[in-house]
């Protein structure tokens, strides 16, 4: 099935009610989304596309952005959402890797986009502004908001989205209408979504975190928007008592911290407070409980499986541990891998590899890395290393909950040993005074490679590095200390949160070696 039929047929029967409550902007209805995306799916279908045809769009987000997206699903065309903020090596790559059909972008940007669209061959580029303005919005005057959504299969491509690319050359991941289709009806149960929500939505929509948990969770189950276009902790407050659900990166939750009228009564009405796309540090899980009353729900995704684990939203389900994303989702399966290729018993650090339905088809025009990514008998190498049970904030936890322990990338071989980021991150981040911090890999011409802390401090708190190297001594092996701590005002991080930590090791890469 079309992913948007599943989706459409969900929408409420009175099509006047609220599908975007939209308080910088004026409302939509469920019917002006149907007949809106209509209309531009109609537009879509007159270009004379090949089914499958690519719609490039680093547009700002908007009702119409979002009608872009499902348009193009209904006309059984492939969406390619990209961040405004990519300049013009990254889109030009992005371009000649996708050769999309379609272009739509700001009006601001369309001078400078337009010539890297024709210089990869786009036939058609159109604006389209974050106040539904544009050569798009013009074009489809002529329409009168009727078409057929076409039929596609399960296997059918319906987005390529790029991965962060926060280390090396970013790759395409081929998502089906099935594989978003599995994912969005497995959430809708396991965290009960019902058409009376309200989802407070701060987040991008050119991410999987925006787009594909927060926007087709509250359209599969018919529930309404309140729809803001970034996220601000003051107008968060000001829209939660409103809402039954948020989405958000640990940076949200750190951030609402800091203000002081945000209380338990503010959150009154949310039922679930869901946090992804980075590590949530467990102050931040323990004082958001403290504050409010609500346990954060803490998941893991990647932009090519959808969701893959969550911390369970009923207490029947079991109980939500602070620094665990839970347990594997209904119908995905989970497992734990040595350097042998064979399963770790529990407690036992090694690489996550996952399988289900909702597992992407593949990277866009690398068949070899694809072929890298999975295992002979069909599972997929995430890249991340957890554990499945083992201690995690004090507690012992059951044996099918999984720990992210770090990326396999940041594992640091240092004297024939290794060292796992996360572990040491977790004891310096227990520090008091300590906001956050990062560990990362440097080269060394004894050890081979060394850790380096990255850390930043509270305002009005007066740390230094050899307190924390004492302090570390103290609590894990010497071979795990980082020979080297730095105190930054703060780290770098991507535009959904992540720490880029690729930068922190080429900007420490030399501490070691002497030319």
């Amino acid at each position: 099935m079309n992913l948007y039929s599943l989706l459409e047929a969900s929408f409420p029967e009175n099509r006047d009610s609220l599908c975007l409550e939209i308080p910088e902007d004026r409302d939509r209805t469920w019917g002006e989304i149907e007949i809106g995306t209509a209309r531009m799916a109609q537009w879509l279908a007159s270009l004379g596309l090949p089914l499958g045809s690519r719609v490039a769009a680093p547009i700002e987000k908007s009702p119409e952005g979002l009608m872009l997206y499902l348009a193009s699903l209904r006309a059984g065309l492939v969406f390619l959402p990209l961040n405004t903020a990519y300049r013009d090596a990254e889109l030009d790559y992005f371009f000649g890797n996708a050769t999309p059909s379609v272009v739509v972008c700001p009006s601001k940007n369309l001078e400078w986009i337009r010539l890297i669209a024709l210089a990869n061959q786009v036939a058609h580029v159109v604006t389209l502004d974050e106040d539904g303005s544009g050569s798009l919005m013009t074009a489809l005057a002529v329409f009168d908001g009727k078409f057929q959504t076409v039929e596609v299969s399960d296997d059918a491509l319906a987005c390529i989205l790029y991965t962060s690319g926060t280390t090396g050359r970013s790759k395409g991941a081929m998502l089906s209408h099935g594989n978003l289709s599995s994912n969005a009806r497995t959430l809708r149960q396991y965290w009960d979504w019902k058409s009376d929500d309200v989802l407070l939505h701060m987040l991008p929509i050119f991410h999987i975190h925006g787009l594909f948990v927060g926007v087709n969770g509250a359209l599969l189950a018919g529930a309404k928007m309140i729809w803001l276009s970034k996220f601000d902790a003051k107008s968060a407050i000001r829209h939660l008592p409103k809402a039954t659900l948020m989405m958000g990166v640990p940076t949200f939750y750190v951030r609402l911290l800091t203000e002081s009228d945000f209380t338990q009564e503010v959150c009154r009405n949310i039922r679930l407070f869901i946090s992804g796309s980075a590590p949530l540090l467990l102050e931040t899980f323990l004082d958001f409980k403290k504050r409010t009353g609500h346990t954060i729900l803490e998941r893991y995704g990647m932009s090519e499986t959808g969701m893959l684990a969550s911390n369970p939203y009923h207490d029947r389900d079991g109980a939500r541990f602070g620094g665990t994303v839970g347990k594997a989702l209904p119908g995905v399966s989970i497992r734990i891998t040595g350097e042998d290729g064979q399963p770790c018993k529990v407690g036992e650090i090694g690489l996550i590899e996952v399988k289900g339905p909702n597992i992407f088809k593949g990277y866009w025009q690398m068949p070899d890395k694809t072929k890298e990514e999975f295992t002979a008998d069909g599972w997929f190498r995430t890249g991340d290393m957890g554990r499945l049970g083992g201690e995690a904030a004090g507690v012992q936890t059951p044996e099918d909950y999984v720990s992210i322990v770090g990326r396999g990338k940041d594992l640091i071989i240092s004297g024939g040993f290794n060292v796992y980021p996360k572990e040491i991150e977790g004891f310096i981040d227990d520090i008091s005074g300590v906001e956050e911090s990062a560990v990362v890999g440097v080269p060394h011409p004894d050890f081979g490679e060394v850790s380096v802390a990255v850390v930043v401090v509270k305002v009005g708190t007066i740390l230094d590095a050899s307190e924390i190297q004492s302090f570390l001594k103290t609590k894990i092996a010497n071979f795990k200390v980082p020979k080297k701590v730095v105190i930054v005002k703060e780290l770098p991080r991507n535009t959904m949160g992540k720490v880029q930590k690729n930068l922190l090791r080429e900007e420490f890469r030399g501490c070691f070696i002497v030319n």
